[in-house]
Formats: C-alpha cells, structure tokens, sequence
C-alpha cells in the first residue's frame, strides 16, 4: 500500500496501482529488488563483492567475475523493463481516470450552462413582459 502521509488525497488510479502491486506477490518481489538494486547500498555491496572477489578467488583476468557481472546485468536489465512496463500501464491508466473525468466535469458544466441559459431566458421574458404597456381593449 501506500506509504505517505495520511492527508494526502491520491489520484485513484495510483491508489488502484498500489493495491494491485501489494496483492501480487510476484510485483511485490520485483518492486522490492528494483528498490535495492536503483540505491547507493547496491552500488556499496558490488565494490565490496568484487574487490573481494577479484583479490581473493581470480587468478587469471577474471573470466569468472566477467560472466557472474554479465548475468547479473541481464536480470537487471529486466527489472529495469518491468519497472519501465509497470510505470506506463500506471501512467495509461491514470490518463484513461483523468479523461473520463474531465469528460464528466465537460458534461456537468454543459448541463449547468444550459439551465443557466434556460433560466436567463425566462427571467428575460418575465422581465419583458412586465414591461409592455397595458394593451387596452377596443
């Protein structure tokens, strides 16, 4: 679920998003590994693991160190897809509550603009009626 302050008011779509991804144990492990690996902690571990790795278990020019690097990019960069993914079904769907929104805003204002009308044009006759001098009667 969300994480923020309480008084915040959410779009739904991103309520509807965050829903999702909590009930879905699959999203939630990817948005979990995402989270890590986009942080400095990341970047720290790595510089670690491979000094270490290169200091203590290489002796030639790290052929081992060169395909666990390379695998490791390959799922990376798919996490990095999933997220890519996830953020454009997110911002697909906002922009689908935000259309039809302001498609119903369009239609109560079009409704409330023409009994404005309505009611200017019957006031306009009340008035002009009153108005008219007194017919007399032959």
């Amino acid at each position: 679920m969300l994480k923020t302050d309480p008084k915040v008011l959410h779009h739904p779509a991103v309520i509807e998003q965050a829903e999702k991804r909590a009930n879905d144990f699959q999203l939630r492990v990817a948005d979990k590994i995402t989270a890590f690996a986009g942080s400095m902690n990341f970047v720290y571990l790595h510089i670690v693991l491979f000094t270490v790795w290169m200091v203590v278990f290489e002796n030639s020019p790290w052929p081992t160190l060169t395909l666990i690097v390379s695998l490791e990019a390959i799922f990376l960069s798919t996490f990095v897809m999933i997220g890519q993914n996830r953020q454009a079904a997110f911002q697909q769907a906002k922009a689908d509550q935000d259309y039809a929104d302001v498609n119903k805003l369009l239609v109560e204002n079009t409704d409330v603009t023409r009994a404005i009308q309505r009611r200017s044009e019957e006031i306009h006759a009340l008035i002009a009626r009153a108005t008219e001098p007194p017919s007399h009667g032959s």
